[in-house]
Order: C-alpha cells, then sequence, then structure tokens
C-alpha cells in the first residue's frame, strides 16, 4: 500500500517532536518547507522524489511572482532562501531513505548554492539609533508601561543576542538583577539547551525602569514581557504586530533576528573571543559563529592591516 507523503511528513514531525525532542521553531521550519513543496508540486510523493523533481521545485520557485510590500511584483529567490528550503526538506529525505521509503536522497548529488553571508545583515549604528528613537519618543503608545515594556525589550535584542522565541518566553525568575544576568531555558531554546547570558547596565536600567511601572500594574502573569491586551505575556504575534509598528514610524526596514545579527558581529568586531560568541548566542556548532565573522565589513579590519609593516613580517 502507497502511504501518501504527507503522513509520512507527519510521521517524521512527530518524531522529531517527541523522540528527538527538537523545538518547535525547528517543526515550524519543517512544517512550512515541506507545505511549500506541496503547494508547488501537489502530485508529489515518495516514489516521483528525484533530483528532478527536486529541480522542477526551485525552478518554480524562482519563476513564481510574489507580492511584496505596497502591491510590488517580484521573482526570484535568494541562494540562502533556497539553501534554508534544502536544509529542511533534506532532514525529511534522509528520513525517508532511513526508513526504506526513498532509495536515495535526491540532494545527494545535486550542486549546493553559495551562499553570499552578506544576507546575515546586522543592523548599522544609524539605524538602532533611529529604531530607539520611535520607541521611546516618537511613537504614541497606549501609555507609559508600553513604552518602557518596548524599551525594554528591544534593549535585550540588542544587548543579548537572543531569538525571537527565546524572548517572548522570558520568565520574571529568569531575570536576576543582583547577579546582572538572564537565563534561557532549555525548553524555549532552539539548541534546547540552558544558557546564561550577562546584562550590560543598559539592559539592566531598561529592565528596572520597566519592572517598576509593571510593579504598580501588580500584574499576575510570570511573563517577563506583559501583553499589550491583558495580564499575560505577549506573543508571537504580538511582536510581530510591535515590529510593524516600529518599522514604520522609524522608516528602518528591519526584522527581529538582525538585532542577533548585530548583536554577534559587533561582539566579534569588538574582540570577543569566537567561542564566548558561540556560547552566548546558544550555538552547538562554532561553525555556525564562524559564519558571522564573513560579516564583518572592511573597516573593522583596517586597524589590523595598518599595523603590517616590513619590520613587522615574520
Amino acid at each position: 500500500m502507497i502511504v501518501p507523503l504527507s503522513q509520512l511528513h507527519q510521521e517524521f514531525v512527530n518524531e522529531c517532536r517527541y523522540s528527538a525532542k527538537l523545538s518547535e521553531e525547528t517543526l515550524r521550519g519543517y512544517i512550512s518547507s515541506f507545505a511549500l513543496l506541496q503547494k508547488m508540486l501537489p502530485a508529489i510523493s515518495a516514489e516521483t522524489i528525484d533530483s528532478r523533481t527536486m529541480t522542477e521545485f526551485f525552478r518554480k520557485l524562482e519563476t513564481r511572482k510574489r507580492i511584496v510590500g505596497r502591491g510590488i511584483e517580484k521573482r526570484g529567490i535568494r541562494k540562502s532562501t533556497v539553501a534554508t528550503y534544502r536544509g529542511k526538506l533534506n532532514s525529511f529525505f534522509e528520513w525517508l531513505r532511513i526508513k526504506g521509503h526513498l532509495a536515495e536522497n535526491p540532494f545527494r548529488n545535486m550542486a549546493y548554492p553559495g551562499v553570499h553571508y552578506e544576507d546575515r545583515k546586522y543592523l548599522k549604528k544609524e539605524d538602532v539609533e533611529r529604531i530607539f528613537t520611535s520607541i521611546a519618543f516618537d511613537i504614541d503608545w497606549k501609555d507609559d508601561f508600553i513604552r518602557k515594556r518596548n524599551v525594554a525589550l528591544f534593549s535585550v535584542l540588542l544587548h543579548c543576542g537572543l531569538r525571537k522565541g527565546e524572548l517572548v518566553g522570558l520568565k520574571l525568575y529568569d531575570i536576576d538583577l543582583d547577579r546582572r544576568q538572564l537565563t534561557v531555558r532549555a525548553e524555549t531554546s532552539k539548541s534546547k539547551r540552558q544558557r546564561i547570558v550577562p546584562m550590560n547596565s543598559k539592559v539592566i536600567v531598561a529592565i528596572n525602569d520597566y519592572l517598576a511601572v509593571r510593579k504598580k500594574r501588580r500584574m499576575q502573569t510570570t511573563s517577563l514581557l506583559v501583553s499589550g491586551n491583558g495580564d499575560r505575556g505577549l506573543t508571537k504575534d504580538g511582536l510581530i504586530h510591535l515590529v510593524k509598528k516600529v518599522r514604520d514610524c522609524s522608516k528602518v526596514a528591519f526584522h527581529v533576528h538582525q538585532f542577533r545579527h548585530t548583536f554577534a558581529v559587533n561582539l566579534l568586531n569588538n574582540g570577543c573571543d569566537t567561542a564566548k560568541v558561540k556560547q552566548l548566542l546558544g550555538h552547538t556548532d562554532i561553525r555556525m559563529t564562524m559564519t558571522y565573522l564573513r560579516c564583518l565589513p572592511t573597516k573593522a579590519m583596517r586597524a589590523d592591516v595598518e599595523s603590517l609593516s616590513l619590520d613587522s613580517l615574520l
């Protein structure tokens, strides 16, 4: 009996969720990538998966029309996007091969896109300043409580390098103001590993200001970041809505993850050891951390080059 590919993918996701204990963020990536595959190739099955089929999938992605921004029509996808979809689908295809549903993983002998790491864009100083100015002064927030919450929220993003899920997952007890550190718990971390992140004085001030106003509200939720619509934690949808409002006001086209890139690149630019940056970001593989080295601007290396002279050569 031929098992539908959708059923096999559900089995794959369940195994990843309950046996491998992968994060929900990772699983959402698997699910959305497979949904796109089915949308582009409705008749696809385990029997028809091969290199030609996958080439056709990426061809359709490249040539499809998309509406972005203010009704602007766009075609094509970045190499990094191809690499992302390929990585998500590769995990499923490898699972199919191991389970005997697929003779060979189609990606095994397919050329891999050469990704340019400029895609890992960090925010420039002037953009960060515009964002924080908009949050603190320009946007007419519901009240001072929401303004201080948002200043604290973006301060944590900039100075602690948290992922979106890690940010909204923060609890009050994750913040230790005495030790000047916050805890990213295993259940909210993509790597499923707990880590401790030091907080600098800028974050401490922003969080203290927010907590002082929060205390007056007598909020009962254990979530650090409170929703603007009740005594409950801010959700990812709420964060998306907030980011859109800040983008519109600041005129900076940013996304949340760029603050993580900014955190990493600036640590490396200031001479922080790569192994320390790896620990702060919660990476399981230092090769992931090393990609940020390729994002450093030329000016960051100018002083190093200037230090070379005929007298200093080995």
